[in-house]
């Protein structure tokens, strides 16, 4: 009768029938890219049913990052063009997102102050992209009594300001991210009363750019 052999030694002799027959254990995953990993802080939505019937001014976006494969892929190929697409999508969000506030565009901000030369500053020019920094809880003059201005004349108490915008390319041709920073300014006590970094993926800039708008605006249903 031949021998059996010890269990123990099974690892040993199948470990050795791999090598024989050329096959290669299998290699530990590696780190994710940084440009993978979504940011530290978890998106903060902003719920508008709280501001039900009341009106918010948008300022627009100044600050947009894009390579420049991608931009002229889309395009987008100059820098004004990408904020004001930029700004169409954002403002086309809000009104579907949250029909119950008012929402005052670029575009309606950028009449007023051509109505108010010497009163309403250039939307455009008022240094809002310094509230990307995101420890920021004031905003800092003279961006604060601009935005109290502009926001007097075209009536509510709070403005919505996009701070800045990144596209980065994921990894292996996975898609884009897109990293959007906004605030809302109370702009009577001069207080960053929100703010989120909120990001999304998708195959092109349009569709990342919806992705963050889904988790930053959430539709309440309920």
């Amino acid at each position: 009768m031949p021998t059996p052999v010890p269990t123990r030694t099974w690892p040993v002799l199948l470990l050795l029938a791999t090598v024989a027959c050329g096959g290669k254990a299998a290699a530990p995953a590696g780190p994710t890219p940084a440009s993978a990993r979504p940011p530290k802080d978890p998106v903060v939505p902003l719920l508008t049913s709280g501001f039900a019937g009341q009106t918010i001014a948008v300022a627009p976006l100044t600050l947009i990052l894009m390579p420049d494969s991608i931009a002229q892929a889309e395009h987008l190929a100059d820098r004004v063009t990408q904020l004001r697409w930029a700004d169409s999508l954002l403002g086309l969000a809000l009104e579907g997102r949250g029909p119950e506030v008012t929402w005052v565009l670029p575009p309606e901000l950028r009449k007023t102050a051509r109505r108010a030369p010497g009163i309403a500053p250039d939307p455009d020019r008022m240094g809002q992209a310094i509230l990307r920094v995101p420890n920021m809880k004031d905003v800092p003059d003279p961006l604060r009594s601009q935005l109290r201005s502009l926001v007097a004349l075209n009536g509510g108490r709070f403005a919505l300001v996009p701070a800045a915008l990144a596209f980065t390319q994921l990894p292996d041709g996975a898609g884009l991210r897109a990293e959007f920073s906004l605030a809302l300014a109370d702009t009577r006590t001069g207080k960053v009363v929100w703010r989120t970094l909120a990001w999304g993926d998708g195959p092109t800039p349009t569709r990342a750019l919806g992705a963050t708008f889904a988790t930053v605006f959430p539709t309440e249903l309920q």
